[in-house]
C-alpha cells in the first residue's frame, strides 16, 4: 500500500504521514483550548509524561486541575472523536462503492432511524437514568435499533431474487422512513418532556461522555474493520464498475456485498450508541478524497480514514469554543461545515463520482 502514488506522483506514505503530523499538532491545540485553556506547553509535557508513565517529563508542578482536565476530560474526548471521525469516513466510502451512490453515507441502511428509536426507547422508559444502565442504556439502545434496521433491510433486498445496489438504496429508504415515523409516534405520545429534550440533544450528537474505560468499544472495532477494508480494495473498485462489468471480471458482489453492509452497519451503529447522529462526515469526507486522490481504494481507503480523523477534531475544538460557556452539539457543526462542501462539490465543474 506505501508505494502506491497519488496522481501528483508523491508516494501515499509521505502523505499518511504529513497527515498524522497535522493530526498531532490540532490534538495538541484541540487539547489546549476550551473552558479551561492550557498553556500549549503544559500540554506537551503532560501527555508526554502520561503517554510514558511518568518515565519522561515532570509535571509536578503543574496545576493538578490541569492534569485532570487534559488526561481525564480532554484527551478521551480527542481520542473518541478521531475514532469516530476514522469509522464514519470510512463506511462512507465504503457505502458508496457498495451502493454505487454518491449520495450514499453510513446511515443509508435506516441505521439513523433504527439509532434514534432505540435510543428513544431506552431513554423513554428510564433506561438512562436507572442505575442499572445509567452508564450503557441510551447507548446500548440505539445500537440495538441499529442493527434491527440494517438486519431488515438486508433481508428486504434479498427477497425476490439477488441484492443488487438499487434494491439496498430503496429498501433503506423504506425501513427508514416506516422507523423514523414509528420514533415519530413515541415521542409524540410520551409525555416526558425531560426525556424528549434528551432525545433532541442525542440526535445532534456530543462527544462530551467519552471516558477511557468506554472507548474500546469503539476504538478496536474501528481499527479491526478498517484493517480489514485495506485489504479489499480490488474488490471494492470492482463495485465501482457495476455489477455486469464485475460479473464479466468473474467476480460476484451478492456476498461481498451483504459482508460490507454488514461491518459497516456494525461500526456506524456502535459509534451512534457512543456519541450519537452525526452527519455529514460519511458523506463529505470521501467525495473530497475522491477529488485529491482519485478513485483507487488502496489510496483513498487510508486518506479518507486520516482525513476523517482530522475533520473530527477540529469539529470537536469548534463545538467547544465557538460560543464562550456553551457546547454545542458536534452534528451542529459538522453540518455547518459539511452542507456548504457538500454544495461546492456540486457545482465545481470536472468531478464525477468514481472518476
Amino acid at each position: 500500500m506505501f508505494g502506491i502514488t497519488n496522481r501528483r506522483n508523491i508516494p501515499i506514505a509521505i502523505w499518511i504521514i504529513i497527515f498524522l503530523i497535522i493530526i498531532s499538532l490540532s490534538i495538541i491545540v484541540s487539547v489546549s483550548h476550551g473552558q479551561a485553556d492550557i498553556s500549549f506547553w503544559d500540554v506537551v509535557q503532560i501527555l508526554v509524561n502520561k503517554i510514558s508513565h511518568g518515565a519522561i517529563g515532570d509535571i509536578k508542578d503543574l496545576p493538578v486541575s490541569s492534569v485532570n482536565i487534559i488526561w481525564f476530560i480532554r484527551m478521551p474526548r480527542i481520542c473518541l472523536a478521531i475514532f469516530v471521525g476514522l469509522g464514519l469516513a470510512l463506511c462512507g466510502m465504503v457505502m458508496q462503492a457498495v451502493v454505487q451512490n454518491p449520495l450514499a453515507d453510513p446511515y443509508i441502511l435506516g441505521i439513523s432511524s433504527g439509532s434514534s428509536l432505540g435510543a428513544t426507547f431506552a431513554i423513554l422508559i428510564g433506561f438512562g437514568s436507572s442505575s442499572i444502565f445509567s452508564q450503557f442504556g441510551v447507548g446500548f439502545g440505539a445500537f440495538v435499533g441499529a442493527m434491527i434496521a440494517t438486519f431488515s433491510v438486508l433481508l428486504l433486498s434479498s427477497i425476490g431474487g439477488r441484492m443488487t445496489s438499487v434494491k439496498l438504496v430503496l429498501s433503506g429508504s423504506v425501513i427508514s422512513s416506516l422507523l423514523g415515523a414509528i420514533s415519530n409516534l413515541v415521542v409524540y405520545l410520551a409525555g416526558n418532556s425531560e426525556g424528549i429534550k434528551t432525545i433532541q440533544f442525542w440526535l445532534m450528537g456530543s462527544l462530551a461522555s467519552a471516558s477511557w474505560s468506554k472507548l474500546g468499544m469503539v476504538i478496536l472495532p474501528v481499527l479491526a474493520v478498517f484493517i480489514f477494508f485495506t485489504t479489499q480494495s480490488r474488490v471494492l473498485n470492482v463495485m465501482l464498475l457495476g455489477d455486469e462489468a464485475a460479473i464479466t471480471l468473474g467476480v460476484s458482489l451478492v456476498n461481498y456485498r451483504r459482508l460490507y453492509m454488514s461491518l459497516t452497519a456494525l461500526v456506524t451503529g456502535l459509534i451512534v450508541a457512543n456519541s450519537g447522529m452525526i452527519g455529514f462526515v460519511g458523506l463529505i469526507i470521501p467525495h473530497i478524497v475522491r477529488a485529491l486522490f482519485g478513485s483507487d481504494h488502496k489510496v483513498t481507503l487510508p486518506m479518507t480514514a486520516v482525513s476523517g480523523a482530522l475533520f473530527m477534531i477540529w469539529a470537536d475544538l469548534i463545538s467547544r469554543v465557538l460560543i464562550k460557556s456553551v457546547e454545542l452539539p458536534i452534528g451542529i457543526i459538522t453540518a455547518m461545515i459539511g452542507a456548504p462542501l457538500f454544495i461546492y462539490i456540486i457545482v465545481k465543474k470536472g468531478y464525477s463520482f468514481g472518476s
